[in-house]
């Protein structure tokens, strides 16, 4: 039962639900990332480029060794057209997850206040300036 108590205590911490929170987040954010960049970036990426797709490029090590229909020795080759698809699309997404970023950051942040006018004086300061008045004042009276 004291096990219990404890993962009950650990699991409802504010880090574990805001982690877990931020996971489901995440993952529906991918969702949406993944759509923005085959649905709507890569098909006029695709016009741009004229549908090149690097999948099916590899490098040969080997050939493949085939007596009629069988295959005796597979071959050896370095598909090297997957992963440049893979850092293509991790760009891309990496560069619209940026974008996304950025717009919101920009949406939420705040008007800088203008340079020209000067903030307003405190409290402390109008009581300091009243008090070097009336000393200036008093000293600059009959000696």
């Amino acid at each position: 039962m004291k096990l219990f108590n404890e993962f009950k205590e650990f699991a409802m911490r504010g880090n574990v639900i805001d982690l877990a929170v931020g996971i489901v987040i995440g993952a529906a954010f991918t969702t949406i990332v993944n759509s923005l960049v085959k649905d709507v970036l890569m098909p006029p990426l695709g016009v741009v480029t004229g549908g090149v797709d690097f999948a099916d490029k590899k490098l040969v090590l080997r050939d493949a060794l085939v007596e009629g229909e069988r295959v005796i020795r597979p071959a050896v080759a370095i598909s090297y057209g997957n992963f440049v698809n893979a850092v293509v699309q991790f760009l891309i997404v990496a560069f619209a997850i940026f974008v996304i970023v950025k717009a919101m950051n920009a949406a939420r942040r705040k008007p800088e206040p203008k340079a020209d006018v000067p903030p307003a004086p405190t409290k402390d300061q109008e009581l300091l300036t009243e008090i070097r008045d009336l000393l200036r004042s008093r000293s600059a009276g009959p000696l």
